[in-house]
């Protein structure tokens, strides 16, 4: 909360202690000082209205249309005579407020309660529903009193036999105040007294509060809810009252409910108090509020818009289980093994193979063909290759020869780049949106390279590298792919920090061991690891040298069909799939002959069961709100079919 706010709401809640029913001079300085301690017209004009000399709104515009802030009357006069009619803010801190101890006002007969707020609320009867405005607000008498007919005292000069009394109780429950409400007429509040941050509920207070400015909003959206709802007798009050719940109530969920046209008001307490606001429709006119909606278009309209609150934007969005459900699935650029966006690595100790692995890879994303047997989203690619570069022609040109053509949606560079160097950066983003074709996939080749000078065994050094690279996949919006070595001991994966292992979405490792090579999902965030897929070289002729000796490259050559690569899919370790899987084994192994209806695809002797007979058999399986387990089973089954290890076709299942 801004100190400007604090002080305000602060100046808000002592013009509201003040009764308005003042002589013209005194009201109108009292209306000055309120304008230089920052409060507008409205405020004075809600202030205003309860008087019995109020003239409406155009007259307190001819009022004060000429004031300034910086005018001869100051803020402090505000205080001053607020803390005259009980007004006490000494935990608030001040800025325009005089230290000086405050002179007693002689109170005028025809215009002050003589009584205390104990003494009148003490011979108050209770209230019926017959009150007036307990009747024309569709109100209920609980909580609140009713001033007897025999009452001689009066407020503004006007009498407050058969008010309807409203207590103000502070946070602990004591007595403040009360608002005396009569069945025809204006809102009194009693003079001497403050509110202080005091309120009034409608229910019972547990974990979600609605905070209502006055007593018929209050019933109306209690009546809709089944929810507490907090009178804060006015919107100046809105915020005081909000702190005060919200320092009471840490966990609550806290709602305002303000009038047509204080919006920006509630939208900035719930910003501070970490709440929601509720919105009235825009056509309705000025101060319309939750009673006027409420009896106008019906309950279900009032529920509608308690069940739509309007919250602040938020750095962080918390999400629901529900919420969840319906977000988007992942989505790869090569199905289970690099995502279509983040940061990725492919690395392997020298000589692996890993730079012809990496070309193999480049030109199946940039054709749209699958790798292994997986699928790859076809996209653009810029190849960075950042060492070796005089061999990345003859990488290229052989994998033409070999398959017959090569993709035209690759790009490549073979300029010096640093990835620590911003402008470096910023020019190849540049270059990329230059050439008016985007790569969604930059291949650095390889990171020594692209960090030249850096320690990689360094945390901070390590850390600036991530931090880069990361800048670098924002701009492209896309994945980016670090070509890095292994360590001394390859057992040990990455070479340099563990912070970057730890940075990746994905990482895949290749291996040699003699002629056979291989690569493996060493981390897949989203997808399945540990799977190897073997590989050899394939040494394809380039030409002739002007020695006259054979010019030649390598090619990727798989030493697997993508038959034997999907029937290695392993079964899940934990989680929603793995209650499934172990339940469907269960029925499989319970299964007869081929059902009636299973398509032909299914292999002879192999178990099949219907998908209906599978989500209904295995559901109560799940830990979760049995409404959900239908769904949760359905998405775990989805799942083992996506990973291989279950095919459906038909309606039925079977295992691979």
């Amino acid at each position: 909360m801004s100190a400007a706010m604090n002080e305000v709401d602060r100046a808000r809640a002592a013009l509201n202690t003040i009764p308005p029913n003042l002589p013209r001079d005194e009201w109108h300085a009292i209306g000055r000082a309120a304008i230089a301690a920052g409060l507008t017209i409205d405020d004075i004009d809600m202030w205003s209205a309860p008087a019995d000399n109020y003239k409406g709104r155009k007259d307190i515009e001819a009022a004060f249309k000429t004031i300034a802030p910086d005018g001869g009357t100051k803020a402090g006069t505000l205080f001053h005579h607020a803390m005259q009619y009980g007004f006490n803010d000494a935990g608030n801190h001040r800025t325009s407020l005089p230290a000086a101890k405050p002179t007693p006002r002689p109170q005028k007969p025809a215009k002050a309660v003589t009584q205390t707020v104990a003494d009148l609320w003490a011979r108050c009867a209770p209230a019926t529903p017959e009150h007036g405005y307990i009747a024309r607000k569709n109100g209920t008498p609980e909580g609140l009193r009713i001033v007897g007919a025999g009452e001689t005292a009066k407020i503004a000069g006007q009498s407050i036999a058969g008010c309807l009394a409203v207590p103000c109780y502070s946070i602990d429950g004591e007595l403040q105040t009360l608002q005396l409400i009569p069945p025809e007429g204006q809102k009194l509040n009693m003079p001497g007294a403050s509110f202080a941050e005091g309120f009034f509920t409608v229910g019972t207070i547990e974990n979600r509060i609605y905070i209502c400015e006055g007593l018929g909003q209050a019933w109306a959206v209690h009546q809709v809810s089944g929810l507490a709802a907090v009178v804060c007798f006015g919107a100046g009050r809105m915020a005081v009252v909000a702190r005060t719940l919200r320092a009471k109530y840490p966990a609550a969920s806290l709602t305002i409910v303000p009038d047509k046209g204080k919006e920006n008001q509630a939208a900035a307490i719930v910003a501070e108090v970490a709440g929601r606001w509720i919105e009235m429709p825009s056509y309705k006119p000025a101060n319309y509020d939750a009673n006027d909606l409420l009896q106008d278009l019906g309950a279900g309209a009032l529920a509608h818009l308690l069940n739509h609150p309007k919250s602040p934007l938020m750095r962080f969005i918390l999400l629901s289980d529900s919420d969840l459900q319906k977000l988007p699935p992942i989505e790869w650029r090569v199905k289970h093994v690099l995502p279509k966006t983040g940061l990725a690595a492919l690395f392997g100790a020298s000589g692996s193979g890993k730079s012809f692995a990496v070309i193999d890879l480049s030109q199946a994303i940039a054709s749209g063909n699958q790798w292994f047997g997986y699928q790859a989203k076809q996209c653009n690619v810029l190849y960075c290759a950042l060492e070796g570069e005089g061999g990345i022609t003859g990488r290229v040109q052989a994998y033409r020869i070999r398959y017959g053509e090569t993709s035209d949606n690759i790009r490549y560079m073979t300029q010096p780049f640093n990835l620590l160097d911003a402008a470096d950066i910023a020019d190849l983003a540049k270059a990329i949106h230059a050439q008016g074709q985007a790569a969604e996939v930059i291949i650095l080749d390889t990171l020594n390279r692209a960090a030249p000078g850096s320690d990689e065994n360094d945390s901070k050094s390590m850390g600036l590298i991530i931090a880069a690279a990361k800048k670098l996949q924002t701009l492209i919006g896309g994945l980016v792919i670090l070509v890095h070595h292994t360590g001394k001991d390859a057992t040990k994966g990455l070479r340099g920090h563990s912070s970057l292992h730890a940075a990746l979405d994905a990482a895949i490792e290749v291996r040699r061991d003699g002629d056979r090579r291989e690569w493996l999902i060493a981390k897949s965030k989203d997808g399945q690891d540990g799977a190897a897929h073997p590989f050899k070289l394939d040494i394809v002729e380039l030409g002739i040298d002007e020695d006259g000796e054979p010019v030649t490259s390598c090619v990727v050559h798989p030493l697997e069909d993508v038959a034997d690569n999907l029937k290695k899919a392993l079964p899940p370790k934990s989680g929603n799939q793995r209650a499934i899987w172990d339940a469907l084994g269960e029925l499989f192994r319970k299964a007869g002959r081929k059902p009636e209806g299973a398509p032909d695809t299914v292999p002879d002797g192999r178990p099949c069961i219907s998908l209906e007979a599978a989500i209904d058999q295995t559901r109560t399986r799940l830990v979760c709100d049995p409404k959900r387990q239908t769904e949760r089973a359905q998405a775990a089954i989805r799942g083992l079919v996506d990973r291989g290890i279950l095919c459906h076709e038909g309606g039925f299942l079977w295992c691979k």
